[in-house]
């Protein structure tokens, strides 16, 4: 089954994923929207994508089977809502929503629809994470205990840039905070306790944060993000016999230093696909081909547990 899928949104994240189709065997990007004919027409000539579409609607009216929906976060849900409504799986980018509200009625509406929707968390689909997953399922580390790190990324504060614009979802916390709380939430499973602090922008959106997660039998996460300096970008998810590094950065992680009591520590190389982006797209097509309508990886529990610790942490931080 060949699964045909449109891109709707031509942007910078577009570009990068639109190039990892070559990798996918059973996948054909087929199709981009934009608001923007030209914009849609310019993409599609770049790559080699046959049907450019200047509005969504018919996009989502396409011969397509999935979207890839790219566009900032703050339009997510309109646009999700609508493609769901024309019956296309979609692969949303993360940030799935702004809210926790948007981010439940994509959710409603998908079951209501039966249609498949995933968020595009691809750091849990990269060779390296899903062996780090199979040790911890294994129980070769024991009890898992706790997972710390960092996402740390310098940026120039440009407060008309989408990464700084309030009204398109800007802020460390929906583009880094994500990664950190859907990592640590893959193992340890949704916190009781949510405790941040941190700092925001002339304009009020949050640059850095540094983030405690509880759970009431002692487990924790403690987390470092920020737009404000650079950091290596690692996380360490430690149990009762042993631990794992995922060397930086992790999100697009490759390498494993891993740990176990009793034996000599060894490094482990898993290389990722193209640029990884690769990985996710064919797990979708997967569950298609099985008729899921969840991932069972990035299941939409796991995706809407994350977007209400995402929500404290920007209430906490005067968001």
């Amino acid at each position: 089954m060949t699964v045909r899928w449109g891109i709707a949104g031509p942007g910078r994240i577009a570009s990068t994923v639109a190039a990892e189709f070559v990798h996918v065997e059973d996948a054909e990007l087929v199709a981009v929207g934009s608001r923007s004919l030209e914009r849609a027409e310019e993409f599609a000539g770049r790559h080699g994508i046959g049907h450019p579409y200047g509005s969504y609607d018919e996009l989502f009216a396409a011969d397509v089977d999935a979207i890839y929906l790219a566009t900032p976060h703050a339009q997510h849900t309109e646009l999700a809502l609508a493609a769901i409504e024309a019956g296309k799986a979609v692969l949303v980018e993360k940030a799935f929503a702004t809210s926790v509200a948007d981010t439940e009625a994509i959710i409603t509406a998908a079951r209501a629809r039966g249609v498949f929707v995933m968020e595009a968390m691809w750091t849990r689909f990269l060779p390296a994470i899903v062996h780090l997953r199979e040790m911890v399922a294994s129980g070769q580390l024991g009890d898992i205990r706790t997972v710390y790190g960092d996402l740390l990324a310098f940026r120039e504060y440009e407060p008309s840039d989408r990464l700084f614009n309030p009204a398109l979802g800007g802020g460390a916390v929906l583009d880094l905070g994500v990664y950190v709380v859907s990592f640590a939430q893959q193992f340890l499973g949704n916190p009781e306790l949510v405790h941040a602090v941190g700092g925001v922008y002339p304009n009020g959106v949050e640059g850095e944060a540094g983030i405690l997660l509880g759970w009431p039998d002692g487990r924790f996460s403690t987390q470092a993000i920020g737009l404000t300096a650079p950091g290596p970008g690692r996380q360490v998810v430690a149990g009762t016999k042993g631990w794992v590094e995922v060397l930086p950065r992790f999100h697009r992680g490759e390498r494993l230093s891993i740990h176990l009591r009793g034996e000599e520590p060894r490094e482990l190389v898993l290389p990722r696909t193209g640029t990884g982006y690769c990985h996710e797209i064919a797990h979708v097509d997967a569950c298609l081909a099985q008729g899921l309508t969840e991932s069972p990886v990035m299941p939409l529990d796991d995706t809407l547990a994350v977007q209400q610790v995402l929500a404290e942490i920007l209430s906490q931080l005067g968001r």
